[in-house]
Formats: structure tokens, sequence, C-alpha cells
């Protein structure tokens, strides 16, 4: 059965300042994709990230380029082949995965063999600023079991992560350098990390610069992010990494992503499931790994001013599964 395509940009205010080690911004640029047969619909949500090289042009086009292969009935099997993983293939599958499961009046975590969801225990994210800048915002939320702190910035990190601690003595901490970290300073930052108790250690450096951390003992656990997309990347990361996070927008859906979890569980990893600044539309898919994972960051709708409607039920740390009205 054949689909129709209709693509959107949409722009969601954020409620303060969202600021990591590359940049700061104050609003969540999305794209969408509906599949409509004519009685059902299906819908997907991707975030272009220009860290990857991708823009809101470059993501558009490259779903508009199989607009032809969907009006000739491309399935989600064959959208693998047809485009590369990453946002655009994303917003797709996710569509697709939407699509069959109001098709055939089932859920999606059901179709993926997943069984029913339960909700989850989300991170909530401590935007990158001064050590001062970042304890008044943990105060704020430091009744969450989970944060996710930003750093990646100078050799004020340790100062920073001290200050996290201290306002959130009780929570489980995150500790996300972007890349921002480097060899000379890795070491202090690592053991900085270790002394207030931090869980991981996500993306301490450069993915072109890593292959130092099959070398580096790891007083905390460390975490790829920028340095793995797809399952295909995971084998070279063996010895470098002990966890591994698993973003949609990376993998380029979920159809990927179940693959990706699977090989990262085969390989001995750890798994996150972590998103860009979305919406509950781009969190929902990725809801159905969280099952089988020990780290969860989908707090993307927590950091806007408004979510679409029929969004995620947010409740202190916890996130419930999507209901059919927004997806699968």
């Amino acid at each position: 059965m054949t689909s129709r395509l209709s693509v959107t940009v949409d722009a969601f205010s954020l409620a303060k300042q969202f600021t990591i080690a590359r940049g700061a911004k104050t609003e969540a640029v999305v794209v969408a994709c509906t599949l409509a047969d004519g009685t059902m619909t299906g819908r997907g949500e991707c975030v272009p990230y220009a860290r990857y090289g991708e823009s809101v042009d470059s993501v558009v086009g490259a779903i508009e380029s199989v607009r032809g292969a969907i009006d000739a009935g491309l399935d989600r099997a064959s959208l693998q082949a047809l485009l590369p993983p990453g946002a655009a293939r994303n917003a797709l599958d996710c569509a697709f995965w939407d699509l069959e499961a109001k098709r055939k009046g089932a859920r999606a975590a059901d179709l993926a063999g997943i069984g029913a969801l339960q909700p989850v225990e989300t991170a909530y994210t401590i935007s990158l600023g001064s050590p001062e800048e970042m304890a008044a915002a943990t105060r704020a939320v430091a009744h969450r079991a989970v944060l996710k702190v930003k750093v990646g910035r100078g050799d004020e990190d340790p100062a920073r992560m001290q200050a996290v601690r201290a306002a959130a003595p009780q929570a489980r901490l995150i500790i996300d350098a972007n890349e921002g970290w480097t060899p000379n300073n890795l070491k202090a930052n690592l053991l900085a990390a270790a002394g207030i108790g931090a869980f991981v250690v996500e993306q301490p450096l450069p993915a072109n610069e890593d292959a130092i951390l099959a070398h580096t003992p790891h007083p905390v656990p460390i975490c790829a992010d920028e340095s793995v997309h797809g399952s295909a990347d995971l084998h070279e990361l063996v010895g470098r990494y002990d966890y591994v996070n698993l973003k949609l927008d990376k993998t380029g859906g979920l159809t990927e992503g179940l693959v990706f979890l699977a090989e990262a569980r085969r390989l001995g990893f750890g798994v996150m499931v972590g998103c860009m600044v979305g919406t509950s539309l781009g969190m929902a898919p990725a809801l159905l790994l969280a099952k089988g994972a020990e780290l969860v960051d989908l707090d993307g709708p927590l950091l806007l001013r408004e979510d679409r409607p029929n969004g995620l039920r947010y409740e202190g740390s916890l996130v419930w599964p999507p209901e059919p009205a927004l997806w699968g």
C-alpha cells in the first residue's frame, strides 16, 4: 500500500538557553514527517545536527529525495538501504513504524517484539555555565534521581563537577564533556569525576582522538556518544569505552536502533538511550529501547517552553510510554 509524504520544519522555544561545550541555543528546530495512506497516518521527528554535517535544508532534501520511492510503495525495510544513517532516515523510519502500528491496531513495542512498556527513569540535563550558575540550576532540580551535567570548557570542569555534587548529594551523575576535554587534562578530569562519585563520563575526547582511551585508566566508566553512530561502529570501540549512547538521530531510526542495542549487548557494552533536544514525538520511539538500557536520557521535552499536543507524561524523574495519539 502506498503512502503520501508530507514534511514540516517546526521550531520550539526552549524554556531557557541550553549550553554545551560546542555552543548555545534558545530553540529546537526539528523536521517532522507524516506518511498517510488515506485512512491512517504515521509520524516521525528528527533533529538535524551540524556536528554530523547536517542542516535543516540537507535533511529535508534527503527526505524529499525518496518521495518518488514512497509514492511507488517504499517500505521500512527498503528504506534502510536507500538513505544512510542520520536524522532524515530517523524521521521516515519512525513514521513507518507509527503507520504500521496504526494499520495493524497494535502497539509499535509489540511489533518490535519488546512487549509492554513501563515508566522509566530519565536524566535531566544541567546546562554548561560557571560553577556557581550550575550549582544554582542543580539546586532547583536536586530532587531528580539522575542528572546529566554538561562540562567541557577549560580547567574549571573539576570545580563545576564539585559544585553540582554539593548541590545534589544524592543524585546519580552523568558527566558529559561533548568532546571538550583534551589528552592533557583527561586524567585530572576523570579523577575529579571519580572523586564526586560520578556514574559515567560521556565522550571526554574528540571522536578522532579517542584511541588513547584504550590505554587510559577508567576510574569512572566512559560512554561513547559522538564516537558512535550505527551498529557497524561498535566493534572498533571495544576497549575504549564501557558504555555507548544510542540516539535514533544517529542510527537513522528505530529499525537500526534495535540492531544497535542487540550488537552493543553482544559486545559487552552498557547502553544509554539518549536524544537531541526535540519534542515528545522524537522521544517516543526511543522509549522502546529504554527497556533494555542502563541509562535513559530522554529529557528533551522538559527543556522546551511548550511541547507538542499529546506529549509524553513526565512525573518527577519518570517518563511514561507514549499514548497512540502521539506515536506508536
